[in-house]
């Protein structure tokens, strides 16, 4: 039987469908092309926006009382890291879902235990929950871009391991929720690095629940051992679930062992 025009095979490699797909191609190239300073471009941007709030804050705090200081440094901080966040989904670096932290917005007196594998995670933390208390290196207190909004958000440093559970558990009776990594530093290894003690201590000392927080990844990206000029795949992909919520601890050493390897069956 012979061939209608319609059921001839068109030819190929002048017709519409591939000279569509050759625009996509070099669109795809473009794009990639750009995105890689695109982010050191907005990466320098944070960096000039941490510097100003810091210098500001360095200025406001001694002046102002504490019970103003604490609440607006935090907002500060808060503000800036959701913005820059926006920024970044409005530029298709970066895509989040923070959602499932909403539901932590009303609970008081927590200790949150995220797994950490990357720098972005105390952003993504910050960002979203406004009673967040913070347990910060001495290196952050003393660096020039962060320091000032540290001190006068009153995240606790951790150069001294006995203040820094009085006054982290302090924290944690008065109401507010601490955010501490209980690896201490990120992933070396995935899912999990070895944990610290400090959390589950904090946990006990304040008579308070320990809320898990798994943070995932599509990447590597500003994770352990990843150099920050290597190039990765955009977008960065980051989702956030809450994970099993632990009563007060009385034991340190069996929480961290239970924390340990709940994070290892999650991840």
């Amino acid at each position: 039987m012979a061939e209608t025009a319609t059921e001839r095979p068109r030819p190929r490699g002048r017709g519409g469908l591939t000279l569509a797909g050759g625009f996509a191609g070099l669109a795809g190239a473009v794009r990639r092309g750009w995105e890689y300073p695109l982010f050191y471009l907005l990466l320098l941007l944070f960096g000039l926006m941490s510097l100003a709030w810091s210098l500001t804050a360095a200025l406001l705090d001694p002046l102002l009382p504490r019970r103003i200081a604490r609440p607006l440094g935090r907002f500060a901080i808060r503000s800036g890291f959701r913005g820059y966040l926006g920024v970044l989904r409005a530029c298709g670096i970066l895509k989040t879902d923070l959602s499932a932290l909403d539901a932590l917005k009303g609970d008081e007196g927590l200790v949150l235990c995220p797994n950490h594998p990357s720098l972005l995670d105390a952003v993504l933390l910050i960002s979203r929950l406004p009673n967040l208390s913070c347990i910060a290196k001495a290196k952050v207190y003393d660096n020039l871009c962060l320091g000032g909004g540290a001190r006068m958000a009153g995240y606790i440093r951790n150069d001294s391991p006995a203040s820094l559970v009085k006054l982290a558990a302090r924290e944690v009776r008065a109401g507010r929720q601490l955010l501490i990594f209980p690896e201490g530093t990120r992933t070396a290894r995935p899912p999990v690095g070895a944990l610290k003690g400090g959390f589950a201590l904090i946990a006990k000392t304040a008579g308070a629940p320990v809320q898990t927080v798994l943070i995932e990844t599509n990447t590597r990206f500003l994770g352990k051992g990843w150099p920050l000029f290597r190039k990765p795949e955009f977008p960065l992909v980051y989702t956030v679930r809450l994970g099993r919520r632990f009563e007060p601890p009385t034991d340190v050493r069996r929480l961290v062992d239970d924390l340990d390897g709940y994070y290892r069956s999650q991840l």
